[in-house]
Order: structure tokens, then C-alpha cells, then sequence
């Protein structure tokens, strides 16, 4: 058996997965054990527990991939200045102390790190190889996916230097066809508007991407006139007169301020009917260059498949546009399209590209409902809660489904843990917070007193697969919830001629359909399919729900409050719940009722806990 470690480091989300034999044994990011969000340390947790999952140490390893080339980053880092200078020289002096120190001697310092976890010297441990960050992209969109052939489109800030790749996958193989180079990225357009209007940089663009529906598309011509040169097929060039992330120490300049009439929204500051507007404005290019470069990457290859990996596949408004408007057929997007998801891609890339392996296409995706993290047996779900000195109840598994479904439909608000934990940013089904998507009032109440953010924020819904198209408009399976579908018309709820004059944040408060809680103010919803192949246990769960209203879809968002990473132990999760608004926690077979719970065991997050996201 073959046996191969990917590991993801150093920038941010950082992860580690394991695969033999070509099959992704496990993977895990780092912060889930840490706490600290989006961790760019060097996973030792994620490896340890990989190595774990796959009952392997390593010396079982055949390899170990990191999933960039550091010293060809340090290439464009240097050329950037130099072409840039004299402007940028703060950055300059900020950056390369922290290059020359660490980032430059990367293979020396994971050696290191390598050895030290596996207690042997760093002449002892397996062979370290470096694949291409796009290549770690492309190779975790297409290896997993259910396609023997397939274009491959990975969009993202930067690697080394591409942001914007086209890959040409057929069985194992994953051949480069042309690629857009740093500065000139969609990514980091994006990430300007984020951090304009507010929101944290590499964290918050989902923030951006929810806001979007709320305003109106005023300023796409400004932006299309003034930022970005955009080409017929999709290609494209940013005006760097604009912008100042390639030589500063932010991501927007003073003429970007000019353009747009003000300096960047303090994140303090109320969200304004103009922060609305330039989130849609912004989405509205966004999703126009992608669906240019679907169409121009479908008349080049001649595919019917197209993979997606980067963080802007992560853009579900686009990938729901591409897959209605597009010229493909069929759309597979890797569920950790961001860096994490380079630690299964530079594994998988070693496998059949670097040893020339053969792939099995079965129907299926070889993420497997993205279930790769770990699980906790009763005997450690029991020790947990009688550390934390809980009150619960054991249930069978007759008895817990409708019991839960219940509890639901009375408007509780429920922590569910079970299973295996997620990979990727999306809960889905194993780290979630549920709801009733009927209730009128429970996007506001899991926004403010649970998740402690944004009212406007969104919420997903949980269908079961069978019954998807019963409710949106969606004809095939969605199930890493990066799909965003229309609310089928016979159940939606026409707006008043009053509620159409209605801007911004007023439109939250109007129903728009028979499930208000998860629908969008443009009648969309990011949807997630539950499988009973991959995820038995939701899915009894939905259908116990179903059974109880005749509803068979819930509102799912992920476990965690803003700030937090999603939780991942039962002590994780008994923590969050208390310090929460959430009425009941269920993990396994184990329900725990907050009224139940000892009065000492009730706090607050206090503010300075997380950062904001």
C-alpha cells in the first residue's frame, strides 16, 4: 500500500489528509484543534490525527507533498517589488525579514517540524516533495471528481504567480493550458471590494457575497471602465493605479477611495445602502468573467465536464449562474476549494502524476460527502459531558430521530454533532446548527443570539436529495452546498406592490416563500443535498422531520459562533452550546436540553474571545 501525506501551511488554512492507494483516507484544517480560525501554523494536530485515522505512523509513508513551491513565491514577491519600486518599500521592510528568516528556508523548517512530530532525525523522515499551488488546485478539482474527462478552472488570489488556471484532465492525467498571472487576479478584486466595504481580508468575501442581493448592481460600469480590462473571452487585466496589495499594506489605494467617493468602511461602522450596492456590483462582475472563461474554456477543450478549485469556486452565486447559463453539462467543485483543499490535491497529484497511477471513476466523487475529519465514540462523548458536568440523555436511534424532528418543529434551535467532521468551510451535517426553515423569525434569531453576526447573513437549507427539485429549482445532486438555486414558484410568496419599493435591510423582514428562513431576498438559497449513501443519519433525520411537517428540508449552518471555527470534539460543542441561545444539543444518541443544565455552566462569549471575521 502507498501511502502519502498532503500538508497545506503557512499562509492561511492550514490542513493535512492522508491517501493510500489513491482513496483519501482523511483530512482535517488545523483550526478546528487549535481554535484559532483560519491557523497558519504547521498542522500538527491535522497530521497527527490523519496519521491516526489511517493507522499508519511515519514510517509508513511513502512521501510527504506541500502543496506550493516556496522559493518560486519568493520569485514573484521579489520581482513584485523591484517592478514597483521605490513604491512599497514599508512592505518591503516587512515582508522579507519574515521571508529571509522563514518562508525561504520552508523545506529546512518542515524537516524540522516533520521530524520533531515523528521523534526521529530529518535525515530519517520520508522524502519531502513541493507540488505547484495551482497544480495542488487543479489536481484536487479533477482526481476526486465523478469524471473520467473534464476541464478544470481554478480562480483564486495567487499561488506562485497564476491566479486564474486551465487544466485539461483525462483519466490521470492533468495537463496545463494556459494560466492569468499575478497582479492580475479575480481573487484579489474580490478581496479589494471585502476589505472596502469592511470585512476581513481571506475571510470575509462570503460576508460580501451574502450582502450582495441587498443592493443594486450601480457601480458595475465604474468598475468595468475603471479596474478591470475585460476581455470577450473572459481574460482580463486589473488598472494597478487602483489598487495597493501588490507593493502595500493594503488592498486598495487612494484612487480606488476617489472612485468610489470615500475611504474603506470601518468595521465598527453600520453597513450602508452604498456597501450594498458595491457588494452587487462586484458580484456582478464577478460572475460575468467566470461565465466568459466557462465559455471560452469549453470551446478550447471541448469538454462537457468542468472542475472547479480556487477560493473563488467558493462564489456559489456563480457556480449556480455557470451551471444554469453555462456551456457545460455537468459541474463537479471541490468542497475545500480553498488552500486547505491544496493538501489533498498535492497528495493526489504525487499519486497519479508523480508515480503515473491509474484513477477508478465509479459514479461517485472521491471526497465522499467530504466526511473526512474525526469522530468520538460514546465512551468519549460521555467522558466529555461528565467533565463539563452536563445533564443529558441517552436515546436509541428508533427514538432520537423523531424526538429531534419534534423538538424542531416546536422553533428549538438545536446543536447537531455527529459522524465525522467536514472538511471545508461548510458544515454539512455533522457540525451544524438546525432550525425550522417555515419559521418566519429564525433567520434573525440564529443570526443575533446564536451565531452573534450580521442579520443579513444568510442561512442554507438541508433537502433530501430525493425531494430537492420538490422546492428549487435544481435538477441534480448539490451536496457541498456551493450551488445556489431559485425557490421553485408554487412555493414562493408574490411581494406586495409596498414591498417592492422596499431597499437594503428592509427586505429581510418581507417572507418571500412557504420556508422564509432559508430564502433569499432574490428568492435564491445556497443548497445542500443530503445523501443517505454519504450521511445515513441525516437523512433519517430530514425524513423524521418531513414525517413531522411535511417539510423535508431544515436550515443548516455550520457550528460555530462568528469568529469561531466550527467545533469539532463533544467539549468543543457542549461549550458553544452553553454560551449560546441554542435551546438543545445532540451529539450521537446523547440529547442535552439547556434548561437542564446547571446555572454555573451558562456564560457569555465575551467580545475579545474571537476576532471578528
Amino acid at each position: 500500500m502507498t501511502t502519502i501525506l498532503g500538508v497545506s501551511a503557512y499562509y492561511h488554512d492550514s490542513a493535512a489528509a492522508i491517501i493510500s492507494d489513491g482513496r483519501i483516507v482523511a483530512a482535517a484544517q488545523e483550526e478546528r484543534f487549535t481554535r484559532k480560525k483560519h491557523d497558519e501554523h504547521f498542522p500538527e494536530n491535522s497530521i497527527r490525527y490523519c496519521l491516526q485515522e489511517a493507522g499508519v505512523g511515519f514510517s509508513d509513508l511513502d512521501s510527504i507533498v506541500f502543496y506550493e513551491k516556496p522559493l518560486v513565491k519568493f520569485e514573484r514577491l521579489l520581482e513584485t517589488y523591484l517592478s514597483y519600486a521605490p513604491k512599497g518599500i514599508e512592505s518591503f521592510f516587512k515582508a522579507i525579514p519574515v521571508w529571509l528568516k522563514e518562508k525561504l528556508y520552508l523545506k529546512t523548517i518542515l524537516k524540522k517540524e516533520i521530524a520533531k512530530l515523528a521523534g526521529v532525525k530529518t535525515k530519517d523522515i520520508p522524502p519531502l516533495r513541493f507540488a505547484e499551488h495551482h497544480q495542488s488546485h487543479a489536481a484536487s478539482a479533477f482526481f476526486p471528481s465523478p469524471f473520467e474527462r473534464a476541464a478544470v478552472l481554478c480562480m483564486d488570489g495567487v499561488g506562485e504567480w497564476a491566479t486564474t488556471s486551465v487544466w485539461h484532465g483525462v483519466k490521470n492525467e492533468l495537463t496545463p493550458k494556459w494560466e492569468i498571472r499575478f497582479p492580475h487576479s479575480l481573487g484579489l478584486l474580490y478581496t479589494a471590494f471585502t476589505y472596502y466595504t469592511g470585512f476581513k481580508v481571506n475571510s470575509g468575501e462570503y460576508k460580501l457575497m451574502g450582502l450582495a442581493p441587498y443592493g443594486e448592481p450601480r457601480y458595475t460600469q465604474l468598475i468595468l471602465d475603471n479596474l478591470i480590462d475585460l476581455k470577450d473571452d473572459g481574460t482580463f487585466r486589473l488598472n494597478m493605479d487602483y489598487f495597493n496589495f501588490a507593493q502595500g499594506l493594503t488592498m486598495t489605494g487612494p484612487r480606488f477611495n476617489e472612485l468610489f467617493d470615500g475611504a474603506p468602511r470601518k468595521p465598527s461602522d453600520p453597513v450602508t445602502q452604498k456597501d450594498m450596492d458595491i457588494a452587487r456590483s462586484i458580484q456582478v462582475v464577478t460572475e460575468e468573467v467566470v461565465l466568459r472563461l466557462g465559455k471560452t474554456v469549453h470551446r478550447e477543450l471541448g469538454e462537457e465536464n468542468l472542475c472547479l478549485a480556487g477560493g473563488v469556486a467558493l462564489n456559489c452565486v456563480a457556480n449556480g449562474r455557470l451551471l444554469k447559463e453555462g456551456p457545460f453539462k455537468n459541474l463537479w467543485i471541490q468542497p475545500a476549494s480553498g488552500d486547505a483543499g491544496g493538501a489533498i490535491g498535492a497528495a493526489l497529484a504525487v499519486w497519479h502524476q508523480h508515480l503515473g497511477k491509474p484513477r477508478t471513476v465509479n459514479g461517485g466523487d472521491g471526497m465522499t460527502g467530504a466526511y473526512l475529519g474525526p469522530r468520538y465514540s460514546s465512551a468519549e462523548i460521555e467522558a466529555a459531558l461528565t467533565e463539563s458536568n452536563a445533564v443529558y440523555r441517552q436515546v436509541n436511534d428508533q427514538e432520537i430521530f423523531p424526538q429531534v424532528a419534534r423538538i424542531l418543529a416546536e422553533e428549538n434551535v438545536v446543536g447537531w454533532v455527529q459522524g465525522r467532521m467536514e472538511f471545508g468551510p461548510r458544515a454539512l451535517g455533522n457540525r451544524s446548527i438546525i432550525g425550522d426553515p417555515r419559521s418566519a423569525k429564525m433567520q434573525s434569531v440564529m443570526n443575533l443570539k446564536i451565531k452573534y453576526r450580521e442579520s443579513f447573513r444568510p442561512f442554507a437549507p438541508a433537502n433530501l436529495a430525493e425531494r430537492v427539485s420538490d422546492y428549487f429549482e435544481i435538477d441534480r445532486p448539490s451536496p457541498y452546498m456551493l450551488l445556489v438555486a431559485p425557490v421553485s414558484q408554487e412555493r414562493r410568496i408574490p411581494a406586495s406592490p409596498g414591498d417592492e419599493k422596499l431597499f437594503g435591510i428592509e427586505k429581510l423582514k418581507v417572507p418571500r416563500s412557504q420556508v422564509p428562513a432559508i430564502t433569499h431576498v432574490d428568492y435564491s438559497a445556497r443548497v445542500q443535498t443530503v445523501h443517505a449513501e454519504t450521511n445515513p443519519r441525516f437523512h433519517r433525520l430530514l425524513e423524521a422531520f418531513e414525517s413531522e411537517t411535511q417539510c423535508p428540508l431544515l436550515i443548516n449552518t455550520s457550528f460555530n459562533v462568528r469568529g469561531e471555527p466550527i467545533v469539532c470534539t463533544p467539549s468543543d460543542a457542549y461549550r458553544c452550546f452553553m454560551r449560546t441561545e441554542m435551546d438543545y444539543l445532540v451529539i450521537e444518541n446523547y440529547i442535552i436540553a439547556k434548561r437542564d443544565q446547571p446555572l454555573e455552566n451558562r456564560t457569555r462569549y465575551g467580545a475579545e474571545e474571537f476576532e471578528p471575521d
